[in-house]
């Protein structure tokens, strides 16, 4: 079912850019590709470029519409408008500008030009070819082939130029002349839009309304074929070889079509299955094969080089959740329900047809001993051709799958557990339910009578009961070892049952009833994403599903299996997670169902993309200029000032398949440590770089995750004018003068500081020895302070002595005084005159005694005059303090005992108490302070 590189199962990618997105004008009449891999289109408002991230508008002179383009050499772009024609090149910061060739023609007759259709590099010149005339440039004149009549278009086919003329037919330019191809002469009434080599003697002639013809032989005739009839009625714009093995045909009613060398059409893409114009001016064929058109309103891109195809909404199926060949049919099982197409017949029209009783939910649809079951949401189905023939259970089912040693019996997973069908003859028919499970779900799996079904995060064993009725035990586990814990999948690969979790293997051990893990397995799933579950096709390959996609263990007998991951990151996001849906048909033939439809995939191709994408810093800004980096010469490197040290990078690949996916990584060398993360945004930005030397490294991942060689733009940012060479050349002379008056400065200052430090030593010396003389009065003052407080020792000593002599005396003049009193009461009458003389005489003698001694006036003197200054310290602090208050506080501050001070004031010790209180009030002393202490501070 697969030609070649053009496959007829499905429609590849298709991808329309409006006018919207390129923003030039509707219709598009040329295209060609440079070496970079960038896309140029002749539009209606000039020449558009598109290098995978963004689309530029150039234009000629007078802003006609560019008719024709060719992509020459030296990175010139040669264009043709309306009385206009030249090239565009690269000025030297990559910018394309318009160089004028048509000024070359006589300035009269520059207004007769016309349009310019088509344009040719032929034998190192370029043709510019118009109705009248065609403008051969060699680089510096022009020379002009006139038409004998009129031409219409020109082509060059194996190196031979051909013109068609509207009096002779086809004309071939050799050595500077028009020569008659003989039997062309028919295609005198209609415009011939293309002629493509069928051998090297036979060539493919296609016209505008009168078909398409063959050339062989000087005899021109009818191509007889599908391709011709489909042009008739559609009438042909020319279009484009593919590979030397397939032609594109532009139509100017239905598309496009894809044929072979015997005019077979392979494919068929219009409007319906997702292009956007039926009308195609102009197609091309990229480096990698892909196919562009330049239509009407619009340009389409499609993907032929992918090893995917799609049956999606334009062949009327939906969501597929399992498909299956049977009897020459490709049968699809659908939420709409079970559709069909044949299988040996081209895809490229008919859309699938549903099978009658099917509408509805359809889950399954699989082949069992020949016969074809579907698991529907109406029940389980038998199908044959394109209707039910059989309903044998009304529950809504899953699947079927057959019991082991059981050829005659069938187990099927439905809405309210499983049931058992019984093959009687060659008819299937309904037997019983199991009773003991009532869950439902799609994923389990039976071995011997042991059915294991994955539900939620449990995961039951049910054992069969010998006549099929019931499940005679049941187990439930959550986790497969004491370290694995969870159960992610169930899956059934070399016929054993394996359990699966975080890509570790088990199988299960019924003599032992436990899990091991399968070494061998895990290993096999090691360096692999972490998958969700996995499913073997019947070829032996194992598919599995992680993140939002798939990726397969292709069966290699040599090497055991070889991982694929890369292509299918285009179905990211599309897979459905709980109904994978593989179906081998063979090597070549595998249908993956997706969310919106069926894709097709042949491993064979995949060396069409295993290329590594080719990444392009496309511009270099920065604030004082803009550089076209792909379109100057490599290995240069660029010097911007330090005011504009903003830089602006935008990345292109010419990568146009699955654009969505294409991402960039970058770094710039200098600044960034590491690249950065992987970004669909095509642009970055640099803000203050300081001056140094930087190099931009960009890649580019394609969509089947390729990873592309970096591109690399190195650029100095020069230094401000106050960090420049020369500048700090004249910072270390302006130091080194600095230093040398420094120097000289510090002299000086040494020279003065000595001169100052001698005045200072003088000064300080004799400082010194006035303080030696200060601290030499100070001491004989100090020695004379000792000797006074020592005298005052010595009188306090003696006052104290005093005192205590003075109380001696007053407590003698007491005892005297006492003598006195006894002796008055001593009878003198009694006595004799001798006795009572003496007596009178001591009695006078010891008045005589009392009344001659001062000593307490002498006392009372002097303490007074010892303690003046506490005296005079205390009346000026307290007024209004007594004498005989002056008094107690003098006794107090000497240190005398309650009875001595009594004594020497002569009162009671109750009455020294209440005297002592009422100085205490009076010196406002709380009952915390101590007296004596208070008056040794005054």
């Amino acid at each position: 079912m697969v030609n070649g590189q053009v496959k007829n199962i499905g429609l590849p990618e298709i991808n329309n850019y409006k006018k919207s997105d390129y923003k030039g004008g509707t219709q598009n009449w040329g295209i060609d590709q440079d070496a970079n891999g960038n896309l140029y289109f002749a539009n209606n408002s000039g020449l558009l470029k598109f290098d995978g991230s963004s689309w530029s508008e150039y234009n000629i002179p007078n802003n006609s519409s560019i008719r024709s383009l060719k992509v020459g050499g030296s990175n010139k772009i040669y264009a043709g408008g309306y009385n206009e024609f030249g090239y565009f090149e690269p000025n030297e910061k990559g910018k394309l500008l318009y160089h004028s060739v048509s000024k070359l023609v006589n300035e009269n007759n520059r207004h007769q030009i016309d349009f310019i259709w088509k344009i040719h590099q032929f034998k190192n010149e370029i043709i510019y070819q118009a109705f009248e005339k065609a403008y051969i440039y060699n680089g510096k004149t022009l020379k002009l082939i006139e038409a004998p009549g009129k031409f219409q278009f020109s082509f060059v086919v194996n190196d031979r130029l051909y013109f068609q003329d509207s009096s002779f037919g086809l004309m071939e330019y050799v050595n500077g002349k028009l020569v008659v191809l003989p039997g062309t002469m028919v295609l005198n009434n209609t415009e011939v839009w293309g002629i493509f080599p069928l051998s090297k003697t036979k060539m493919l002639v296609t016209t505008l309304d009168k078909g398409l013809f063959v050339y062989e032989n000087n005899i021109l005739t009818q191509w007889e074929t599908e391709a011709n009839a489909f042009m008739k009625k559609n009438s042909c714009l020319g279009g484009v070889e593919i590979q030397k093995k397939f032609i594109a045909l532009n139509s100017v009613l239905d598309g496009v079509v894809i044929t072979d060398l015997e005019g077979n059409i392979l494919q068929h893409i219009n409007r319906k299955k997702g292009m956007q114009n039926n009308t195609v001016l102009s197609s091309f064929i990229d480096s990698k094969n892909n196919l562009w058109l330049g239509l009407d309103n619009g340009i389409t891109f499609i993907n032929e080089s992918s090893p995917f195809t799609y049956f999606g909404f334009s062949y009327g199926i939906s969501t597929v959740y399992a498909s299956v060949v049977h009897n020459n049919n490709l049968y699809v099982a659908t939420n709409q329900g079970l559709f069909y197409h044949s299988w040996g017949k081209t895809f490229k029209e008919d859309s699938f047809e549903l099978v009658q009783g099917t509408t509805g939910q359809a889950w399954n649809i699989q082949v069992i001993d020949g016969q074809l079951f579907c698991g529907h949401n109406r029940g389980m189905l038998q199908v044959s051709g394109n209707k039910v023939v059989k309903t044998l259970d009304s529950n809504g089912y899953w699947s079927l799958k057959k019991i082991p040693n059981q050829p005659n019996l069938l187990i099927g997973s439905n809405y309210s557990g499983f049931a058992i069908f019984q093959k009687i003859g060659n008819e299937w028919s309904f037997r019983n339910y199991i009773e003991g499970m009532t869950k439902s779900a799609s994923t389990y799996e039976i071995e011997d009578q042991n059915v294991w079904l994955k539900k939620d995060e449990f995961l039951y064993q049910m054992k069969l009961s010998n006549d099929f009725m019931k499940f005679k035990s049941i187990k439930t586990y959550q986790n497969l070892s004491p370290t694995e814990r969870g159960i992610a999948s169930i899956q059934k690969i070399n016929n054993r049952i394996y359990f699966q979790n975080n890509n570790h293997f088990y199988r299960y051990s019924a003599e032992r009833d436990l899990f091991f893990e399968d070494k061998q397995m895990s290993v096999l799933f090691k360096d692999l994403p972490m998958i969700r579950s996995s499913f073997q096709d019947k070829i032996g390959n194992i598919w599995y599903i992680y993140n939002e996609s798939i990726g397969v263990l292709k069966k290699d007998n040599e090497t055991g299996y070889e991982n694929i991951l890369a292509p299918f990151s285009n179905l990211t996001g599309n897979i459905l997670f709980d109904y994978l849906s593989i179906n081998t048909i063979d090597s070549r033939n595998i249908f993956i169902g997706m969310t919106d439809g069926l894709a097709h995939y042949d491993p064979e191709l995949l060396n069409n993309f295993s290329s590594k994408p080719k990444a392009f810093i496309r511009s270099f800004s920065f604030p004082s200029d803009t550089l076209i980096v792909g379109n100057i010469p490599k290995n240069k490197v660029y010097e911007i000032p330090y005011q504009s040290n903003n830089v602006k990078f935008t990345f292109s690949s010419p990568t146009y398949e699955n654009l969505a996916n294409v991402e960039f990584s970058y770094k710039l060398e200098g600044f960034d440590e590491n690249w950065s993360n992987w970004t669909t945004v095509s642009m970055k930005e640099y803000t203050n770089l300081r001056e140094d030397d930087y190099c931009m490294k960009v890649r580019v991942r394609n969509s089947y995750g390729v990873i592309s060689e970096p591109a690399e733009v190195a650029f100095t940012v020069r230094p401000p004018f106050y960090r420049h060479f020369l500048a700090y050349i004249f910072y270390l002379m302006a130091i080194v003068g600095i230093v040398y008056l420094i120097r000289q400065r510090i002299k000086m200052k040494i020279r003065k500081n000595k001169y100052y430090e001698t005045i200072e030593q003088r000064r300080l010396y004799l400082e010194k020895e006035a303080k030696i003389r200060q601290e030499q009065f100070e001491l004989e003052k100090e020695i004379e302070r000792l000797k006074n407080d020592k005298l005052k020792i010595k009188i306090l000593a003696k006052d104290k002595e005093l005192v205590n002599n003075s109380l001696q005396v007053v407590k003698k003049n007491k005892i005297l005084n006492g003598i006195i009193h006894k002796l008055k009461d001593i009878d003198v009458e009694n006595m004799d005159d001798s006795v009572k003389f003496q007596f009178g005489k001591l009695n006078k003698s010891i008045v005589k005694e009392v009344n001659a001694d001062k000593s307490w006036k002498d006392l009372e003197k002097h303490i007074k005059n010892v303690h003046f200054d506490f005296l005079k310290r205390l009346k000026e602090k307290y007024p209004t303090i007594s004498p005989r208050e002056l008094d107690l506080s003098t006794y107090l501050l000497m240190n005398m005992s309650t009875k001595e001070i009594a004594e020497i004031m002569n009162i009671s010790s109750g009455g020294v108490e209440l005297a002592r209180y009422r100085l205490r009030k009076k010196l406002e002393l709380n009952k915390k302070e101590n007296l004596i202490g208070f008056l040794m501070s005054i």
